[in-house]
């Protein structure tokens, strides 16, 4: 990886913070839930930018903008919800199993 790749990496995460940080406390709250929950589940789009991440945080400055509690966009279940979101996503527990699967 570039220095010049990096640096665009880290401003684009401050970017992506900085919009987190706009959104209400509950808001805040529950996106720090799910960004934990992905990080232990492990999609690999995940360590491939921030447009998973993005997505959440527009979906939830709609349901600000709304006036909607969040888990009325998420629903009650946030885990089901982040479930629902990477159900098609290779994850690194997948990655590995192919892996395995291929060294029989």
């Amino acid at each position: 990886m570039r220095i010049q790749d990096m640096i665009e990496g880290r401003k684009e995460w401050r970017a992506h913070m900085a919009r987190v940080k706009a959104l209400p406390q509950d808001y805040q709250i529950v996106y720090k839930e799910i960004q934990r929950y992905l990080i232990k589940v492990g999609p690999v789009e995940l360590s491939e930018g921030t447009e998973l991440l993005s997505g959440i945080v527009d979906l939830f400055e709609e349901g600000a903008a709304g006036g909607q509690y969040v888990l009325d966009v998420t629903g009650r279940d946030v885990a089901a919800f982040c479930d629902e979101l990477i159900k098609d996503s290779k994850t690194y527990a997948d990655l590995y199993q192919e892996y395995l699967e291929q060294k029989k």
